[in-house]
Formats: structure tokens, sequence, C-alpha cells
């Protein structure tokens, strides 16, 4: 299973394709505007969400709400193009024509992929780099989550995720009896924080960054309970599936770090305070005592939940701009300004579901017999029953 995505910031569509979802699974338009709609709130956010109002048309690969096993296309629709139609058209300039175009950019801003791109594929005009690195592709990352979170959803494995830390302001950790009491709670949240009382301090922090022309990051936490054990693989690096969600997280816009269970806690203990006890009861089979491993072990699920944090840095783009440097002139000036948010941390965690997702959902479809929906979920349903009887 598989996905690319296309399109720019400002042009008229964004599009993902899929390829490898089974045969005869339920999908419709509304699974993924849920979704869509989950990643658009958020406290912090800038004047871009209220422009868009994100909502999939599905293309190909679904007939009368059943998947066919064929490729499915998603797009969503980028109304701001209507204001960028001349900037970002398709067809080759006429003559004259350059001097009409506006919003070139030629001055990178730091912390962007701006100069290092244009160095790399050689644009004097950096909105070639920027339209694409920009942060709104996630948009059909979250897209194509939705589908894996349906297809999980139906194999009976729950993904939820939420905010632990935003501006140095730490949540408690949240004491939830299941993922449908973490959801409840965090949905209704500003900033999908479990914590009230930290709720608060995030929201003043962020609105104290507004106001100083500044962004802040923060850290979230994504959970996968429901699994059987055994998903991924010892055998080779690139089949080990903790390995393969630390890079989808990493993929993320601004995400520079990844930790499972204790994560770098666990350099600060010994081995006893860390590894997992196993236990085995008639009724469960085989458990852990803990989940300090965050659900894995040699690269394979171990049939607890998963548990996998992100670290977001503070958003590059900031209305108190950074020094940079012209790159026609070469002369400093202060970075150029692209509408932006002060805190994006809560819709990370929407994107950072959807590519935990994604990747657990291909590695059941990679390991199973996936052809048809029906007999994958006979399988998973009777991999769930071989752990507790082994």
């Amino acid at each position: 299973m598989r996905y690319l995505t296309s399109g720019e910031s400002h042009g008229p569509q964004l599009t993902t394709i899929i390829e490898g979802l089974p045969a005869g699974m339920p999908l419709t338009k509304e699974d993924i505007d849920f979704e869509l709609a989950r990643r658009q709130k958020g406290y912090g956010r800038g004047r871009r969400m209220q422009i868009e109002t994100d909502q999939a048309t599905i293309l190909s690969g679904v007939r009368h709400g059943l998947t066919l096993g064929s490729p499915i296309a998603i797009s969503v629709e980028n109304k701001d193009w209507t204001h960028w139609t001349k900037v970002m058209g398709i067809s080759p300039l006429e003559e004259g024509q350059e001097e009409e175009i506006k919003r070139k950019v030629t001055r990178p801003r730091p912390g962007h992929a701006d100069l290092v791109g244009g160095i790399k594929y050689g644009h004097r005009d950096m909105r070639n780099v920027l339209e694409r690195s920009s942060a709104r592709e996630t948009t059909v990352r979250v897209a194509a989550g939705a589908v894996a979170k349906k297809l999980l959803s139906l194999l009976g494995i729950e993904v939820a995720g939420h905010v632990l830390e935003i501006g140095g302001i730490r949540a408690k950790t949240p004491e939830y009896p299941s993922l449908k009491g973490l959801k409840e709670k965090t949905e209704n949240s500003p900033v999908r924080c479990y914590d009230k009382e930290a709720e608060v301090k995030m929201m003043e922090a962020i609105d104290q960054a507004k106001k100083d022309g500044d962004s802040i990051g923060g850290i979230v936490e994504v959970i996968v309970e429901g699994l059987p054990s055994g998903i991924g693989s010892y055998v080779h690096y690139d089949r080990k599936l903790d390995a393969k969600i630390a890079s989808a997280m990493i993929s993320i816009n601004a995400f520079k770090g990844v930790e499972f269970g204790l994560g770098f806690e666990m350099a600060r203990k010994p081995g006893s305070q860390v590894h997992d006890e196993i236990i085995w009861a008639e009724e469960n089979g085989y458990r852990r005592k803990t989940n300090r491993l965050g659900g894995f072990e040699g690269g394979m699920t171990t049939g607890m939940p998963i548990v996998v944090r992100g670290v977001m840095k503070p958003i590059p783009t900031l209305y108190k701009p950074l020094q940079s440097v012209d790159i026609e002139s070469k002369e400093p000036f202060t970075a150029s300004i692209e509408r932006s948010d002060s805190c994006a941390v809560p819709a990370a965690s929407v994107v950072a579901e959807a590519v935990v997702a994604w990747e657990v959902a291909s590695a059941i479809v990679n390991q199973y017999y996936s052809d048809r929906f029906s007999t994958l979920k006979e399988l998973i349903e009777q991999e769930k029953l071989n752990g507790r009887s082994f």
C-alpha cells in the first residue's frame, strides 16, 4: 500500500493517489471530510484557515460506497487559488508578462526550505520551493490518513492523537479508561489537550507569541490500540514498523524529534526500569505489566498500545522576521512574510494521527492477504486470537 501527493499551496488543488487498498471496504467522502475539518481547527491558526473549507472529492477507486481495489484518487480544492491565478498560472508567460507577476521571492526565510531548495533545483524565484514545501501539503496526507483510519477502525483498531506540550507548558499525563475517553476530552479542547488547567496556560502562551510576532512549538502524542502482536518484522531494517512510524513522523513539516514509550528518558534509567515484564492469563493470553517500550519489541508490535511522540519546532515564518540575504543583490534583509500560524501544534497532532495510521494500516495490508477486505478482517481477528493461545 502506498500513496503520492501533488499540488502547490496556492495552486488549483491538492491531490493524493492511494494504491493497494483492499476491495470491498466501506469508504465515503464524509469519512475524509471529517478528518480534514479536524486538521483546520486549533487555537493559534492563521488567516488561511478562514479562507479554506477543505472538502474531499473522490475521483476514482470507489463505487457505491465500497472500494474497488483499484487506485483511489482524492482531490481537495484550494479556494485561495482564485487570487493566485496569474502568480501560479500553468501556461508559459508571454512577452512582457513577467513584469506583471508579483510576489517573487528572492529573500529566503530562515528555517524554511527556501534557500536550500532554490540551490538544489536552480530556482531564482524561491516561490517555486515554498509553494510545495508548505505545510498545506499535509491536507492530502490527512486525507490519505483518513482512509487508513477507516480501514483500521473496521478492524477494531483505534487511533488518537493529542497535545502534551506547547511553548514549554506540559500537560499532566492523561489517565483515561479508553481512547474513546481521551478523544471526547481532546476533541472539545481548542488545543487538543486532555489537561484543562494546562489548556488555559497553553492558550495564553499562544496569545503572547502572537502579540510578540513570534511562534511556539510543542509535543504531540499518538496512541494506537487494538493491534495484534507481530505487525512489522525483525528480519530486515526497512520492515521494522517503529522505524517506519518514526520516519513518517519526522517527515511532517517542522517535526524534529520522535520517541516511543519512555523515549529519551530510557537513557537515564537502568534496564530493570525500562523493559516490560511478560505475563500470561487464560482470558487475555500474553500481556505486559507495563508499556515502557511504547508497544514495540524488535520492530514488531507487542499487542500493547503503540505510544509515539513527536516534537514540533516553532513555525519559522514570523511576523518579527529574522535576518536573511537577498539572493539577487546579496544584501542583508529581514525575511519576507507569508501568511502563517503562531502555533500549529494542535493541527499537527491530527497530521501525526494520519501518518501513524497510514504506516500501521500499510504494514497490516502488506503482511496479510488483502485483496478482499472481508478476508483481511477475518485474518486479523484470527491473529488476535492466536496471540492469546500461542
